[in-house]
Parts: C-alpha cells; structure tokens; sequence
C-alpha cells in the first residue's frame, strides 16, 4: 500500500516530462517556463517534507498518510480546472508539500516493517513503486495527455489517490502517534552526524544529474534524435523499468554492500550522461542510453536512504525527511540550470551536460563515506 502511495507521487512528478508541449501550448508558455512545473514541485517536497515531519511527528503514521493523500487530490483538482499557470504552479507546489510528507513516513514505516537487516530491500520496495511509475504510470499519462488533453492525466490522478485513502485505512496499522513530550532542538541535536550531511549530499547531486537531463528528454528525443513525438513515452517505458530495476537490485545488494553501490552507481550515471551528450544524434543508441540511466541513475536511492535513516538514529522521521529534501533540491538545481540551457547554443543537449557534471559531484560524498567506514572497521578490527 506505501508502495501504491509513492506510485501515484511517482506519477505526477515526473508526468509533467512527457506532457511539457501540451502542456505549454494550451498554457500558452514557452516549453522552458512550463518545466517550471517541475522545479516548483521540486522546491515543494524540499520545503514541506521536514516541515511536516516536525508538524506531524505526534500524529499516527495512518493518519498522516490519509491526509497527505487528501492533500494531493484536491492539487490535481486545482491543477486539472485552472487555465492560470500561476494558479498552476501554486497547486503542483501544494502537492508536492504532501508528497514530501507521505514519502518521509512511508519510509520509515518501511524501514520498521522490513528490520535492520533488510532495511534497504523495504524502502527498495517502496521506492520501487515511484520506480514503476516511470513504467506504467509516466507512459500511459504522455499517452492519455496526447489523447484526451493534458488535464486527463491529472483527473485520474486525483480519483486514484482518494481511493488509495481507503486502502490505506483498512491495510496500514494504527501506531497511535507518538505521545511523548517532541522537542524540535532534541531531533535536530540528532542530526550532529558528519556522514548524515554526505549522505544528503550525494541524495542531491545524483538525482540532480539525473533530473536535470529527463526533465528535458521529450524535446531532446523529438529535436535532436529525430524520433517521433508518439515514440517518446515508449522511451519512457525504458527509463522507468531500468529505474525500477535498478530500485530493486540496488536495495537487495545496499543490505550487503551499500557503498560499492553507491559508489558504482554514481560513476554509472557520469557515464552514462556523458555518453547521451555525445550521442544524442542517434537514435538507438540514444535509447538504450536512457534506459541505463534509469537503472544506474536511480538504483542507489533506496541505499542512500538507508544510510541516512542509520547515521540519523534517534531521529529517523526528520532523516527520511530530508532526504527526500536532498534528493528534490537536486532536482529543482539540476531542472532549473538544465532549462535555461535550452536557450543558448547547447541547445536540447545542454540538460544532459548539466547533468554530466552535477552526477560527478557525487563521487566526492560516496567516496568519503566509503573511506571513512573503512577506517572505522579498520578501528574495530
């Protein structure tokens, strides 16, 4: 059921990539403007994930879900009504504060449900369901936008997510809330840990890198690999089942070797950007080079978050929060440097550049990670 929650958040943040022309013509705003839609919903899970952690911290887990998932049904009914792109922006930005907060307590509920030695294989599960988003959900949104409308997409949206209420209420146990005297200055004295904060940033460099190139993949697919408009939710297909593969093998494997991983992930994802800067003239190669990213860009998410609700100890809610921060500062950085590089002579390759250079920032925090765990180990031996 957390995984039919992050599925639907799934959707709507990354929907908006295959929709940007529809969504720009009747909007009637340029394609780089209207890629706004991503970064505000990225600004808002960076603002409302520890935020409402905090706020709702007291609250039963179930609870928080259902209202979070309230939340982000009444968004996509604003989203879907309004004919006003400032209107618009504000509701992607109200529900991309309810997705921080269902995400950071989906997480943890996860990471208790799973245990200490399978951690990373839960929230793989959990991850992989915005994973398969990418697969199912992002694809038949593009297709449903270019049938019916871009609105479409945002309608079911909002029906899916107040049935997932329900389900939600029925399967989800009932926690009864932490009743114990909170204090703000107590959760965030646990966040001392030096290896958190390397954590956090390599949550963000390498969803930026990533982020930042498919953000923008429609015009680059359409513009500069000459591969038709009704093609391009077929390539999203690709991204998102590499993605979700990538979500569950990274997580089983995290459990063992979580900074080889992410490690390995990260040099995967430099590559690999690299390679469609380069190869962007071609389609098939093209192709393949997508699906790849999905697997290597996104297959160390679910270890990343592992690591940080671990350092963080006596504040897991607040850990999980803000990595979902990181990851979606990345992402609004990485989205908004991409866009304004569709206006200079880069042209469509240019968010795959900034991504090239934003995923090997990654190797600076993974790398440290790695080595001062070595020397711990070493300690102990």
């Amino acid at each position: 059921m957390l995984a039919l929650g992050t599925f639907l958040m799934g959707t709507t943040e990354f929907v908006v990539a295959g929709l940007l022309p529809e969504i720009a013509g009747d909007l009637q705003v340029s394609v780089a403007r209207t890629g706004l839609m991503i970064t505000v919903f990225a600004v808002g899970m960076i603002v409302g994930a520890p935020l409402m952690a905090m706020l709702t911290l007291r609250l039963p887990k179930r609870l928080t879900l259902m209202l979070a998932l309230g939340v982000f049904a009444a968004g996509h009914v604003i989203v879907a009504l309004s004919s006003n792109f400032t209107l618009v922006l504000a509701a992607r930005f109200l529900t991309a504060i309810a997705t921080g907060a269902f995400w950071a307590v989906a997480n943890v509920a996860a990471a208790h449900a799973a245990g200490p030695a399978a951690s990373s294989r839960g929230l793989g599960l959990v991850g992989a369901g915005a994973m398969l988003a990418n697969v199912v959900g992002v694809p038949l949104g593009a297709f449903a936008g270019q049938l019916m409308g871009w609105r479409g997409p945002f309608w079911a949206l909002a029906a899916l997510s107040a049935a997932a209420i329900a389900l939600i209420a029925r399967t989800v146990p009932n926690d009864g809330g932490d009743q114990r005297s909170v204090s703000i200055r107590s959760e965030l004295t646990a966040l001392r840990s030096g290896r958190l904060w390397q954590v956090l940033a390599a949550c963000a460099t390498t969803t930026g890198g990533v982020l930042a190139a498919y953000s923008y993949i429609s015009p680059l697919l359409t513009d500069r690999s000459g591969i038709a408009s009704g093609i391009v939710p077929l390539v999203l297909v690709g991204f998102g089942l590499g993605a979700l593969a990538g979500s569950l093998v990274g997580g089983r494997l995290g459990d063992r070797r979580p900074h080889t991983v992410t490690i390995v992930a990260a040099a995967g994802a430099t590559l690999l950007l690299l390679a469609i800067s380069l190869l962007a003239g071609y389609a098939v190669p093209t192709i393949i080079l997508v699906a790849l990213l999905g697997f290597f860009g996104l297959g160390a998410n679910p270890v990343l978050m592992s690591l940080a609700v671990r350092f963080a100890r006596q504040a897991p809610v607040l850990a999980s929060a803000l990595t979902v921060s990181a990851f979606n500062l990345g992402t609004a950085i990485g989205s908004w440097i991409a866009g304004l590089t569709l206006d200079t002579s880069l042209g469509t390759t240019g968010p795959a550049m900034v991504g090239t250079a934003i995923a090997a920032l990654t190797l600076i925090p993974t790398t440290a990670i790695a080595l001062t765990q070595r020397r711990r180990s070493a300690a102990v031996a």
